[in-house]
């Protein structure tokens, strides 16, 4: 931002339908994670026509965008739509609180510097786009190599430089460096640096010369039907193997057992059951088209102070025990599905706790801006990698796999809280923890301003 002069900076990628806000710094902290309808037909055309970085009035964004912004006092916004391989990605935005200014020409060429390294980012591949409906890079114009007869290379675009950190004064005349496949094969390779590669070879008409495309392999998502049947079949198996252990001993040594035993043996069953129905809760609400039980007749204004301390009452009592609850007295009023809100906190203490060893340190704080309400649930856990912030919104996502993992869950928890908070048009978002942790924010529209957020 010191090089734009701004006091905000946002990046939306692209979906098909819409985009997300996944990279935020200064005033636009609070739309971290927030979905973002397509853009004005007004902003589109200032982007694609003429100068690639544009500025125009907040108010460009449409009626809900420019209302948040102008309400925070950013009122003037620089652009550039940020582009890969001819295919649109997504906007890098700056923002500034004076609406008469301009920037000047260093500031505008900072922008447009940073959009093409963001560009760069997307051809190359590297860990983007963030979500896997994201902007579809063509390969047609990915690294390509031409190889004569005794296999050492004639030609070496950018786009190969780049992905194998391999100038083209050093590739070309040096003998191809990667596995040459025949006929119509594809092989893998693995780079040295770890990155493995796609290479697809043809023959040149009428030359002995071979024209080579590889690519960066794109991580493919497991199979979704076999990941929910593997996730849930060991999920549902801990709990029903405890419930049938101690329902068995009750059964054949009730007379044996004292009384505390007997008690103990009862709880045991009542805990483990309740867990079981959660899950089968989550499991449903996750396969079926709207299972969050939002919608909009359950929309009015409540307590988000007042509804919180309820939600908190619904923890488990080892949850209670490590939370640190920092409510204040009172806060305007937030507009959503109050019911849903205890659902929600569940799931982020819950995930809160599956990554802070012993429990350690959750904290519960809210509070209000102009325009909405808010709740954070943090952590002194391990924390989240920023290339995975995103990854854990997904349904049966995990961080851990196979024997590395160490806690429960089917990666239902943070797919089903985005869906139930995008359905009162709000958002949720994870982040650092300064010291060390991870952040969860909720934010919901405020009820005076009817509904918008």
């Amino acid at each position: 931002m010191v090089a734009t002069g701004a006091t905000g900076a946002v990046f939306i990628e692209y979906a098909h339908d819409s985009g997300r806000v996944v990279a935020v710094a200064g005033d636009l902290d609070w739309a971290l994670g927030r979905r973002v309808d397509p853009l004005h037909p007004s902003l589109r055309g200032l982007l694609q026509y003429g100068s690639r970085v544009r500025e125009f009035p907040s108010s460009l964004m449409g009626t809900l965008g420019g209302h948040q912004l102008h309400s925070r006092g950013l009122h003037r916004i620089m652009a550039a739509e940020v582009s890969a391989s001819g295919t649109a990605v997504g906007v890098l935005g700056v923002t500034y609180p004076d609406a008469e200014g301009a920037a000047d020409t260093d500031q505008r060429a900072a922008l447009g510097f940073l959009a093409s390294f963001v560009s760069l980012q997307y051809g190359l591949g590297r860990g983007l786009p963030v979500y896997r409906d994201g902007p579809a890079i063509d390969p047609t114009v990915g690294p390509f190599a031409l190889i004569d007869a005794e296999q050492r290379v004639r030609s070496w675009n950018s786009a190969a430089a780049l992905l194998t950190a391999r100038p083209a004064e050093t590739a070309i005349g040096a003998p191809w460096p990667f596995p040459l496949p025949v006929a119509d094969e594809t092989v893998e390779h693995r780079m040295s640096c770890g990155t493995r590669i796609e290479i697809r070879a043809a023959r040149v008409p009428g030359s002995t010369d071979r024209a080579v495309s590889f690519r960066a392999r794109p991580e493919q998502p497991p199979d979704g039907r076999d990941l929910f049947i593997a996730l849930t079949g060991h999920e549902l198996r801990t709990p029903i193997t405890v419930i049938r252990g101690y329902t068995d001993t009750l059964v054949d040594h009730w007379e044996s057992l004292d009384e505390g035993a007997r008690r103990e043996a009862i709880f045991v069953v009542g805990q483990r059951a309740r867990q079981l129905s959660r899950l089968v809760d989550r499991l449903l609400s996750a396969a079926g088209d709207d299972g969050t039980g939002v919608d909009s007749a359950t929309l009015m204004p409540f307590d988000l102070v007042e509804s919180l301390a309820a939600a908190v009452d619904e923890l488990s009592a080892e949850q209670r025990r490590s939370l640190k609850v920092m409510l204040p007295r009172s806060l305007p009023k937030a507009y959503g599905d109050r019911v849903s809100l205890a659902t929600v906190l569940v799931e982020l203490v819950t995930n809160a706790g599956k990554y802070s060893p012993n429990w350690v340190e959750v904290e519960l704080t809210a509070g209000a801006d102009p325009q909405t309400v808010w709740f954070r649930v943090a952590d002194r856990g391990t924390g989240i990698r920023p290339e995975h912030v995103e990854r854990a919104f997904e349904r049966f996502w995990q961080l851990e796999t196979g024997d590395q993992r160490t806690g429960g869950g089917v990666g239902l928890g943070l797919y089903l809280v985005r869906r139930i908070v995008e359905r009162q048009h709000g958002w949720v978002s994870l982040r650092p923890r300064k010291g060390g942790g991870t952040v969860a924010e909720v934010r919901l529209p405020r009820a005076d301003g009817h509904g918008e957020a």
